[in-house]
């Protein structure tokens, strides 16, 4: 990302000040957004938090004469204030954690949240949240909080200002707290339905009834989901579910296993 990147550099042994090029990063951001407008990020899925299947970089850090210091755990924060965003300028570039950024990720960075941590953030403007992985430092220009991928400001609806306010929630990943998070999601996945709606995923809405249940063998072969095939009379369809999912997470998980195997994301639906 803009500053980030320049600490990865810093501390393989670059010196200087940002360039204004870097300073003036956020217009371009602004601008080359318009070459990613058609995109749907809808699609994209938010980040599922995980307990660190390695080691976490919670290691002091200086830039410009000061020395900041990263929290142990996500566990317990709460802020409020701005966040900005970085794209396609750094698409590809290393993170400070070592991964390479992807702008239609769900990412962030941050100047003290270990590497790698999870986080809620909720645009107060529009009350619209998302969940990201936070795999890099910073920001360092003004009074900016965080900086999220391209992908998570557009799901925000603040890609085209630059910024906006925000909440930041760590999320806990710890075996108690993962078992927290996942109880929430589930009250999250029946928000606005009947208490006792089960959750699925429709994967397709075919017409042969034989091609329903081909594709109902191919999905138990990949897969320990449970797999409906659901005759319509109303309209001849034949509807290929899995479920019912307990939890967001599952969901996701599931959606990305179909994806691999290009047979889309399927849409959600309650019974």
């Amino acid at each position: 990302m803009l500053i980030p990147v320049c600490v990865i550099m810093v501390m393989a042994g670059c010196s200087g000040q940002p360039t204004q090029e870097q300073i003036q990063a956020s217009r371009y951001h602004i601008a080359n957004d318009r070459a990613h407008k058609d995109i749907d990020v809808r699609n994209i899925p938010d980040a599922v938090p995980r307990p660190p299947a390695g080691d976490v970089k919670t290691d002091p850090y200086s830039l410009n004469g000061k020395t900041y210091t990263p929290r142990s755990t996500a566990a317990g924060y709460v802020r409020k204030g701005t966040a900005s965003w970085y794209g396609a300028k750094f698409h590809g570039y290393k993170t400070a954690n070592g991964e390479i950024y992807d702008m239609y990720g769900m990412t962030a960075a941050h100047k003290t949240l270990p590497l790698p941590s999870y986080v809620r953030i909720t645009n107060l403007e529009n009350n619209r949240s998302v969940i990201v992985r936070v795999n890099d430092r910073g920001p360092f220009h003004g009074n900016r909080l965080i900086d999220l991928s391209w992908a998570a400001a557009k799901k925000l609806g603040y890609q085209s200002k630059g910024v906006a306010q925000v909440k930041i929630e760590g999320i806990d990943t710890s075996p108690e707290g993962m078992l927290a998070f996942k109880r929430a999601t589930q009250k999250t996945l029946k928000s606005g339905t009947d208490a006792d709606s089960l959750v699925y995923l429709q994967v397709a809405a075919l017409s042969s009834k034989d091609g329903a249940l081909s594709l109902k063998q191919r999905l138990l072969a990949m897969t320990d989901t449970p797999v409906q095939v659901i005759p319509s009379v109303k309209d001849k369809l034949f509807r290929v579910r899995m479920g019912p999912f307990s939890s967001d997470q599952d969901l996701l998980e599931t959606q990305s296993n179909l994806e691999k195997y290009q047979l889309g994301k399927g849409h959600r639906v309650f019974d």
